[in-house]
């Protein structure tokens, strides 16, 4: 199965979906969360600097997964 790369609109598009579907408004999630409001209305927007450990946040708040793969050929490798 191949890997899909995903853009900050589709990162966006998955929040605003899922928050909707567990029936939570933007406020409720920015709470549940620990982020501001302005940056769940920017995540679902897409925008493309949101902060990494805040979309963290806000994914793990909503029950979302995200994998992260090294290439085949950095497996088992370590660059101090």
């Amino acid at each position: 199965m191949a890997r899909k790369t995903l853009t900050p609109a589709e990162i966006g598009d998955i929040v605003r979906t899922t928050r909707k579907a567990a029936g939570l408004r933007q406020d409720e999630l920015a709470g549940a969360a620990g982020v501001g409001l302005r940056f769940i209305v920017d995540l679902e927007a897409g925008k493309t600097t949101a902060q990494i450990g805040k979309t963290l946040q806000v994914l793990v708040a909503l029950g979302c997964s995200l994998e992260v793969t090294p290439p085949p050929e950095a497996k088992g490798t370590r660059k101090t």
